[in-house]
């Protein structure tokens, strides 16, 4: 049984990342209903928080159905990190996440997300001062290391571990590589094997199968998996890959009717929470791998990404429902 301080988690929970305009309560609600143990939001920013910056306050809405639910937050500032740690816990999640992670250079610039681990005392000590502040269990997402030459990521957690975190996920490549080449789970296994470890070691990084999430958990041994990317347009995978894991065998993949309809209450939903104009954008990188795998849907994909008004796109979804059963789904 994994569990994050007293949250009991069954064995290999399955994680959805935070991901910034991806992770936001619509496609957490899906990924929930779809079998994520954990979900985890958008990352806000301490210095937002503070400051009561709308866009950093909104990212703080979570909903009974999601819980477990963690709030990640990024920051460099201490006195910044612990006033917005008092915020958090106002709105009651059951977790709060540490972005030591993201590469995004406006954030790594500030010294925040990736940006600490180039130092790392700092980062040791965000996290001891957070989790001395809250009797929230504290959880962390990061790296491997800033580089290929920086790479002491067993000591790092170790360390981190020592500072009060219950849990860690980490991404199996450095800063430097951001996203490119392939995810390194080696390290992470170096990490879960550390005699001194004891809270859950999550692997991060290219789980983008069934087989993949399997290999994480038999070949690694690591504690569960933490899905980005893989989820985008895509809340069934959590649902695959607990099937997959349980009994060797892949579900079907979601009919077309499943993906019209989930499509559409992704975007009503979505609207409802951040209005029209941004509920059309941001919904709109899910598209192209919610109709993935079906034949001849490129003029219609091309139609949901472009359509800049709630009535042009409920055109759209109209279109699709009068002809569903001319598209045959092939993956």
């Amino acid at each position: 049984m994994v569990k994050i301080g007293d949250i009991e988690l069954g064995d290999f929970p399955l994680l959805l990342a935070p991901m910034e305009d991806v992770s936001d309560p619509p496609f957490r609600a899906l990924c929930k209903e779809q079998g994520a143990d954990v979900v985890y939001t958008e990352f806000i920013s301490s210095e937002g928080l503070i400051r009561n910056a709308q866009k950093s306050v909104m990212k703080l809405d979570i909903f009974e159905k999601e819980r477990p639910v963690g709030i990640q937050i990024f920051g460099a500032n201490l006195d910044s990190m612990l006033q917005s740690v008092e915020i958090v816990e106002s709105v009651k999640p059951d977790i709060i996440d540490i972005n030591f992670g993201c590469p995004v250079k406006k954030v790594v610039s500030k010294g925040a997300g990736a940006g600490i681990l180039k130092d790392i005392d700092l980062m040791v000590k965000l996290t001891s001062e957070m989790c001395k502040r809250t009797n929230l269990p504290i959880t962390i997402k990061t790296r491997l290391g800033w580089d290929e030459n920086s790479i002491k990521i067993v000591e790092v957690a170790e360390r981190l571990q020592d500072a009060g975190a219950k849990a860690i996920a980490i991404h199996g490549r450095t800063r430097a590589q951001m996203y490119k080449g392939n995810a390194d789970w080696t390290l992470i296994k170096e990490v879960k094997n550390n005699q001194r470890m004891v809270i859950p070691v999550f692997g991060n990084g290219d789980i983008n199968s069934p087989e993949k999430a399997r290999i994480m958990r038999d070949e690694y041994g690591l504690d569960g998996a933490m899905i980005g990317r893989a989820s985008i347009g895509n809340p069934w995978f959590f649902k695959e890959v607990k099937q997959y894991l349980k009994n060797g065998k892949t579900p079907s993949p979601p009919t077309i009717n499943e993906r019209i309809e989930t499509a559409k209450r992704h975007l009503e939903m979505a609207i409802k929470w951040k209005g029209e104009r941004l509920g059309l954008l941001e919904t709109r990188r899910h598209y192209s791998n919610y109709f993935k795998g079906i034949a001849d849907f490129k003029p219609f994909r091309t139609m949901l990404v472009t359509s800049d008004t709630l009535e042009e796109i409920t055109k759209v979804f109209q279109e699709l429902e009068t002809k569903k059963e001319s598209f045959s789904v092939t993956a």
